[in-house]
């Protein structure tokens, strides 16, 4: 049968971009669908805004610091339009950068959201195209809970929040997840009294109870609440303020609310039925190699319900395309680890297995500290807040990595190749770190695993006996 094309990418965010460049650069003809904007909400509405947002809020809180480091303070920035700089900077970025990198590939944007007619063929708006394979990449969007009144509320989540035109005076997050902490500290640094509520025992709930804990008295101490384990039962406008209520009583005012809440998979447009891909409400059904129940047909990034990280569905865009044209399926995700930050002051890093589920599947290990209290690089400047944690077992073999404080989401990316890798802690020693550098505290964790090995008796009587004979 002779097809339009090779390969059909139904969205363009981070997984989708990942499959159509790749294959278009290998020869490939390719088409990319994208109902919105190519970059998905990653590059538009996530990720990159939050960032900057996260930076010019940095450059503002800054002034408050100058007294703590020896120098006179000075008058605060006032705020004009944080939101109008940021999305020149994405109009730049897909403008000028990213649409460059699809010049192999043809592309149909804004043209409604694309369908299953059989499992060669997909239809957007009126037109029919057929191709060899079919790569979903469709994402998710916010997940707004069932609170009661919540549809009578002009709410905010990330697809909007960007949009704002100027900084309210207050603002309810719900949620304490990456989006929520991020968005809380962004606004606070820019004037916002903000509030943190969540059902959710402690802050960053993908992450440890330590890390959350932390965060919420750094949080509290820059005058941010935040309400753990809360049930919302209500929301409702009153005095032209939102008042939240909780189970037990307590009321929340502001003047907006942002849901983050989470994210949620939404498929009933593709008709995937329609091309028999079997999926159910935790996404599509796939295999190791992203291949669907209907093998030419892959689903890559959010939409098949793995971790929810947009470098993340970046790389398993990128195995599944490098699997797609090779007869040997080299690329299973169940071979790779995936690091991830949250961009707050201090960024907090995982990557592997955190201490909980380390103790839920028996495994033995201790765990090593660096704490940034105790390094003369942070301590000259001014970073008290921090430490690196490393899980690990006697033989130098590494499980897991939380790092908190400044440059972690830098440092963690180290410790997944050397999880990944299977690289053991006398390695790490061994190799050599610049200094002063807060990535140089990985080298201090791991020599305190070799200073344990070079205190037993038995390397101690080695040592002895040697040294004598020289």
């Amino acid at each position: 049968m002779k097809y339009d094309f090779d390969l059909i990418c139904i969205g363009l965010g981070p997984a989708g971009m990942a499959v159509s460049v790749m294959a278009a650069e290998m020869g490939l003809k390719v088409c990319g669908i994208e109902k919105n904007k190519i970059g998905g909400e990653c590059m538009n509405v996530g990720c990159i805004p939050s960032k900057s947002l996260l930076r010019i809020a940095k450059y503002r809180h800054s002034f408050l610091k100058l007294k703590e480091m020896g120098l006179s303070e000075g008058l605060m920035p006032n705020i004009t339009s944080p939101f109008s700089k940021i999305n020149d900077y994405l109009d730049y970025i897909s403008e000028k950068k990213t649409l460059k990198m699809f010049d192999k590939v043809e592309l149909i944007l804004d043209k409604g959201e694309a369908s299953f007619i059989d499992s060669h063929t997909v239809k957007v708006s009126d037109r029919n195209i057929t191709a060899q394979r079919i790569f979903i990449a469709t994402g998710t969007e916010p997940l707004v809970p069932p609170i009661e009144g919540i549809s009578d509320i002009d709410i905010l989540t990330n697809q909007n929040i960007f949009q704002l035109t100027k900084i309210p005076e207050s603002m309810t997050i719900i949620g304490g997840g990456a989006i929520g902490c991020e968005m809380a500290e962004a606004f606070t640094r820019l004037g916002t009294k903000c509030t943190i509520v969540q059902m959710d025992d402690f802050l960053i709930p993908n992450g440890d109870k330590e890390t959350g804990d932390l965060l919420k008295k750094i949080f509290n101490k820059a005058n941010i609440e935040v309400y753990n384990s809360k049930k919302i039962t209500s929301i409702k406008n009153e005095d032209g303020k939102i008042s939240l209520f909780t189970e037990d009583g307590v009321c929340l005012k502001s003047e907006k609310l942002l849901i983050a809440a989470g994210r949620k998979i939404v498929l009933d447009a593709l008709k995937l039925d329609n091309a028999g891909v079997k999926y159910s409400k935790g996404g599509i059904e796939v295999d190791s190699e992203y291949k669907t129940s209907v093998k030419h047909i892959y689903a890559v990034g959010d939409c098949n319900g793995g971790m929810m990280f947009s470098h993340a569905a970046m790389h398993q865009g990128m195995f599944a395309i490098m699997n797609a044209v090779s007869p040997f399926a080299v690329f299973k995700y169940r071979n790779y680890v995936i690091p991830w930050t949250v961009f707050t002051e201090p960024q907090v890093s995982f990557v592997g297995m955190n201490e909980e589920e380390l103790k839920k599947k028996g495994i033995k290990y201790k765990a090593y500290i660096a704490k940034y209290e105790n390094y003369g690089a942070a301590i000259a400047e001014n970073v008290s807040v921090g430490y690196v944690k490393v899980f690990a077992n006697s033989l130098g073999r590494v499980f897991g990595v939380t790092i908190v404080g400044d440059g972690s989401g830098e440092m963690i990316n180290e410790w997944a190749l050397i999880i990944q890798k299977k690289i053991r802690l006398y390695s790490v020693v061994f190799l050599a770190h610049s200094f002063p550098t807060m990535g140089f505290l990985s080298k201090r964790v791991a020599e305190q695993w070799m200073m344990e090995k070079m205190k037993s008796n038995l390397v101690k009587n080695i040592c002895r006996f040697f040294y004598r004979k020289l």
